[in-house]
């Protein structure tokens, strides 16, 4: 087991552990909700101390890579990991640079366009029809905002998804993650959510439509008019600095 990696500083045992961990995870062909074997087992495997392979484990806790259920019958359980780990480590990373929140406005105007395009040409049928679904829901609730806010991140999760490429859906959910603007005191009042509404609806017709050109427009207006009222309405929220405990006290972006 070697510490060191190029000229960079020592890595803890435990973050290799926690590798080792993954790859044997990989190597077993193991899925979510499957146990890892016992704690004895562990220690002669990976060859370090109890309070090493504690720690590995609780780092892989903290990726929602395993859940930890203590006592008998208990032990490390392997979970699907979601994009709360990559939502909290850019909230990190933002937080140190002083970033506002008005970088995530302009990070989505520029990759949300794109995953439109790509998704007329991806989007299963059956994504399609879910889609379809979100935006009647959103329809019939729109003076409940709870499910407004819902079906509002859904939608956007659900093209990004629907490219068929992971990483894009995973910055697009952790970019949902960090920002609502009911949180920095955004008020999305009916006639902000009759214009959500309606720019979802030109949007799914051009994706039913297969017309990437189209639906990349569609979602360029949207983010665009998006930008436009936080900019005109609520400026002192698209300048606040990001802030980690944003993420404990986040529910949806609205777009």
């Amino acid at each position: 087991m070697t510490l060191h990696r190029g000229g960079s500083r020592p890595e803890k045992a435990a973050l290799i552990v926690a590798r080792g961990i993954v790859q044997d995870i990989d190597r077993r062909g193991l899925t979510a909700g499957d146990r890892l074997p016992a704690e004895r087992a562990m220690l002669e495997t990976y060859g370090v101390g109890r309070g090493t392979l504690r720690e590995a484990l609780r780092f892989l806790e903290l990726q929602n890579v395993l859940s930890l259920k203590p006592g008998p019958g208990g032990g490390p359980t392997i979970e699907k990991p979601d994009s709360s780990a990559l939502s909290n480590a850019m909230l990190l990373l933002l937080q140190f640079e002083n970033a506002p929140f008005a970088n995530v406005a302009e990070t989505r105007g520029g990759i949300e366009p794109l995953l439109a395009r790509l998704a007329a040409s991806r989007m299963s049928d059956a994504a399609m029809t879910d889609l379809e679904c979100s935006v009647d829901r959103m329809a019939v609730h729109l003076d409940d905002l709870g499910v407004f806010l819902e079906t509002n991140k859904e939608f956007h999760n659900s093209v990004a998804w629907a490219t068929q490429n992971s990483l894009f859906g995973f910055l697009v959910d952790a970019m949902l993650d960090i920002f609502d603007g009911t949180v920095v005191g955004v008020d999305y009042n009916e006639r902000r959510r009759h214009a959500v509404l309606k720019a979802h609806r030109r949007i799914l017709d051009a994706l039913k439509l297969r017309d990437g050109d189209a639906s990349e427009a569609a979602m360029t207006d949207h983010i665009d008019e998006y930008s436009r009222f936080m900019a005109r309405k609520f400026p002192e929220a698209l300048a606040r600095p990001i802030t980690w405990d944003i993420g404990w006290r986040n529910g949806q972006l609205l777009g």
